[in-house]
């Protein structure tokens, strides 16, 4: 993940583009707070062939994000180490302020299925799958980071976007990742 974006940031600089001062912060001093319940989502769908991020309410789309995936996205996640983003339901299950990338919310893979999917390998199912922003101190990217699919199986958004959902998604919510509708 960090080598890919040191890359592009590289190619920025190079390029001619202006540069912008990197600052080494760890996580957010103050996460934004929760929105009241009436603006808050029921269940969080990612579709990973069109790389978006919806929030539903009511079964409809309250908001939508474009987002980056694992580096590679195809398939469902089958073990630790294949930089796949996992397809199924999850849940949204802690949240962590202090992550290495801009805020995190923890989604809940693997499940049982997955665990024994991977125990019949002989290989680790994998696991700590977020949801996040960029990593501290590469916020200045921007949507940028969707040029390519670039996380360890995880699901990316700008810093703005994960601070929008933070305050959108309680703990305990659901969320469904799929390939395609």
């Amino acid at each position: 993940m960090i080598r890919w974006i040191v890359r592009l940031a590289l190619v920025l600089v190079v390029g001619g583009a202006t540069a912008v001062a990197i600052t080494s912060t760890s996580g957010t001093p103050h996460p934004p707070q929760m929105r009241t319940a009436s603006e808050q989502a029921h269940e969080v769908l990612v579709i990973k062939s069109t790389r978006e991020l919806h929030l539903l309410r009511n079964g409809a789309t309250i908001a939508q994000y474009p987002i980056s995936l694992g580096a590679s996205p195809t398939g469902h996640k089958a073990q630790e180490g294949d930089e796949r983003t996992p397809e199924g339901r999850y849940s949204i299950d802690w949240r962590n302020a202090n992550s290495i990338a801009h805020l995190s919310l923890h989604i809940s893979y693997p499940n049982s299925k997955d665990q024994a999917a991977a125990s019949a390998r002989s290989v680790s199912a994998g696991g700590n799958i977020m949801i996040h922003g960029l990593p501290n101190g590469w916020g200045w990217l921007g949507r940028l980071h969707l040029v390519q699919d670039w996380t360890d199986g995880c699901i990316a958004l700008t810093n703005a976007q994960m601070q929008d959902i933070w305050a959108r998604v309680p703990n305990g919510s659901p969320i469904t990742i799929v390939d395609s509708i």
